[in-house]
């Protein structure tokens, strides 16, 4: 039986985290008996050798690779992971071939995306950002506040990361208001909208958290019109992609000292020495590391990809397919 061509592409641009390596590679297949012996595995960084590679490759396995004529450089591809859950740099889809399926690793950040989220929600309530501008500025200024509890939460994308800060939120006794594309409801939201109740929703919230894929939809989400809904004093914490939110508008807001906020992810990525997000007052900056655990994460990642190569194998569906037309 001929083996199965897996081809992974590491992008050294990253961060250690999310480097693929032998001894990796080995300690996540020994969780799979008999896998090694059939598989072909081929490792090398930022392209080289790709399309040498590509000419027998089943599954392809990168995050920033070549994309043009694909279906010409890679006759045999079959399936492409993407190590990571948010894949709009890869949009549109026009360059995928119809035969080849796209995943992604939507759930590895599990509980530390939870961690971070919850974390962030308690800081804006404890008025964190507020008080490091003070600090900054060399100012004793007590900010006070009352507890979470009875407090209500946000929550745009209810999804693996948008469920798992809903439940940490329902223990702090919080009110969990939820917008999903479906509006099928959750059993961790109190209530759950589509997106087009946004805007009216938008006033009732304490915290805004947004955690929903980033595509041609969700561009813009929280524009100026629902930026100048949030009520003075709520807070806002965005894991997603940059693009959702209009960040001009909500510095205006920030500078104000009207809302707070919490951001992970920009636009350039790293965000430029001369930002003026850098120097906004009432906002904290996490330069896009909630979540990525550094020791759990490509082994996790691994263990994945090795547990969906079985069923590809088997002539099974994999799980985590991004759907073209939705772009998730």
């Amino acid at each position: 039986m001929r083996k199965v061509h897996l081809h992974i592409d590491n992008d050294t641009s990253l961060d250690e985290v999310f480097e693929v390596t032998r001894p990796r590679i080995n300690a996540s297949l020994m969780k799979f008996p008999g896998l090694a012996r059939r598989l072909k595995i081929t490792l090398e960084d930022d392209g080289r050798r790709l399309d040498e590679n590509l000419k027998t490759a089943d599954v392809l396995f990168g995050w920033n690779f070549n994309r043009k004529n694909l279906a010409e450089r890679a006759p045999r591809l079959r399936w492409i992971h993407a190590p990571g859950a948010g894949i709009n740099h890869f949009l549109p889809f026009d360059w995928l071939p119809r035969n080849v399926e796209f995943t992604n690793n939507r759930g590895i950040h599990g509980a530390r995306a939870h961690e971070y989220a919850i974390m962030a929600v308690l800081m804006l309530n404890n008025r964190l950002p507020e008080m490091v501008t003070h600090q900054r500025a060399g100012r004793w200024r007590q900010c006070f506040n009352s507890g979470i509890e009875g407090k209500t939460l946000l929550v745009i994308g209810v999804g693996s990361v948008g469920s798992g800060l809903a439940a940490w939120a329902k223990r702090f006794g919080m009110k969990v208001i939820g917008v999903r594309r479906t509006g099928k409801p959750r059993p961790q939201v109190d209530e759950m909208h589509k997106p087009a109740a946004l805007r009216r929703l938008i006033p009732r919230a304490d915290f805004v958290a947004v955690t929903t894929p980033a595509t041609a939809r969700t561009k813009r989400m929280l524009g100026p019109k629902e930026i100048a809904l949030l009520k003075k004093g709520a807070g806002l914490l965005n894991y997603s992609r940059a693009a959702l939110v209009d960040y001009e508008a909500l510095r205006r807001r920030l500078v104000g000292g009207e809302v707070s906020a919490i951001l992970d992810v920009f636009d350039p990525e790293p965000l430029p020495k001369g930002s003026p997000l850098w120097k906004t007052p009432n906002l904290i900056v996490t330069p896009h590391c909630s979540s990525d655990d550094t020791e759990l994460y490509t082994p996790k990642t691994l263990d994945l990809v090795f547990g969906q190569m079985k069923r590809f194998l088997a002539g099974k569906k994999l799980a985590n397919v991004v759907d073209r037309k939705l772009e998730y």
